[in-house]
């Protein structure tokens, strides 16, 4: 497939030609139909998305040089309707940000007799205070973000604000995530978050393997404990088949960073991400038929819900005032020579990294 040579896109170059950077790589906004805002993110890389800020700035469609990278659910993008289940209202899609206040199961609280739905109420959250940012650094490198505002809030309850950044960088199938959360309130806050990044086929399909620098490995329930001797690798679509969910003690470098990769010898991606704040990894196998999907999910916390993380001790409290910053990249790798070199890197982490801090499952054993 034709690909933009590198070199050709230093400042001194691109400037000879071009007057507007947004030939190259830019964040388009417009309307749907159905009066959902979407932004179009472009780049000459070949890795393009949608996001959705009418859905906490989460990415729907995703593809890289016209290979599918999701699964998207049946009619989506659906404008946020916190009168139907999350089920009903999930899109699929690339990114489904899981919080902010409770992640897992639907549930109700033990001691307030509150309800809560599947993994929060983040992704039917409107972002506002949209903007974008454009630079050159140095003579090489190019990247144009897009910020966005999202709250979540409650008279007399929580009272959080995330704060978005959405990078990308010219020439480079990677797509950045900065998060900040705050809690801007008088009163604690309990704090979950997940990012439930969404594969589908053809880039997961049977044979599809995944790399991870594991410490240990723990199936959720029965089901998972069917497939844990082979937790890697990926089957065919099978009709009805059963969801699989593994939590992974991984290990890092000792900047606190870790990676993970998904894929083939063909193409894969890979997941970096800060674990010092999100220490724990989720991996979900849906193999059933017409909704073949793999939930790949760094997170400050397991999907257990908000009773079982307080039971467990695992639930992180974010005290007044208090901020905490996430940081995750997925990038898209092609071809034997990358795909040899990034496995390798996830090998080395295999070899030489430290367990992760803070990742407590041994419940799960």
């Amino acid at each position: 497939m034709l690909k933009i040579d590198p070199a050709l896109l230093n400042r001194e170059t691109v400037e000879r030609h071009s007057v507007d950077m947004r030939q190259f790589v830019d964040f388009r906004q417009s309307t749907l139909p159905n009066g959902m805002r979407i932004i179009e993110a472009f780049n000459s890389s070949g890795l393009n998305f949608t996001l959705l800020p009418d859905r906490g700035l989460d990415i729907w469609s995703a593809s890289y040089k016209g290979l599918p990278l999701t699964w998207i659910s049946q009619g989506s993008p659906f404008p946020a309707d916190f009168g139907l289940s999350w089920l009903r209202q999930f899109n699929g899609g690339l990114l489904t940000t899981c919080g902010l206040t409770h992640v897992g199961p639907p549930e109700t609280d033990e001691s307030t007799g509150e309800f809560r739905d599947l993994h929060g109420r983040y992704s039917r959250l409107r972002a506002h205070e949209i903007s974008l940012e454009r630079h050159w650094y140095g003579s090489e490198d190019y990247s144009v973000w897009l910020m966005g505002t999202i709250s979540e809030s409650v008279m007399f309850g929580e009272q959080l604000v995330l704060r978005r950044s959405i990078g990308l960088e010219l020439g480079r199938p990677t797509i950045t995530i900065w998060d900040t959360v705050t809690n801007v309130g008088d009163a604690p806050s309990p704090l979950m978050v997940l990012y439930h990044f969404n594969l589908g086929f053809p880039l997961i399909k049977a044979g599809t393997l995944l790399h991870t620098p594991n410490q240990a490995v723990y199936a959720r329930d029965e089901p998972a404990r069917l497939g844990l001797s082979r937790w890697w690798d990926y089957r065919e679509a099978e009709p009805r088949s059963q969801e699989q969910v593994y939590f992974h003690h991984l290990k890092a470098k000792s900047n606190g960073f870790t990676r993970i990769m998904i894929g083939d010898d063909r193409c894969a991606v890979l997941l970096d991400w800060d674990t010092t704040a999100l220490p724990y990894f989720t991996q979900w196998k849906n193999a059933r038929q017409g909704m073949y999907v793999s939930g790949v999910e760094p997170g400050n916390c397991i999907p257990e819900g908000r009773n079982s993380a307080q039971r467990s001790r695992r639930l992180m409290t974010l005290e007044p005032g208090q901020e905490m910053r996430f940081a995750v990249s997925l990038t898209v790798a092609e071809g034997l020579d990358q795909i040899r070199e990034c496995k390798a890197s996830v090998n080395q982490l295999q070899d030489l990294g430290a367990p992760v801090k803070g990742c407590s499952l041994t419940d799960y054993q």
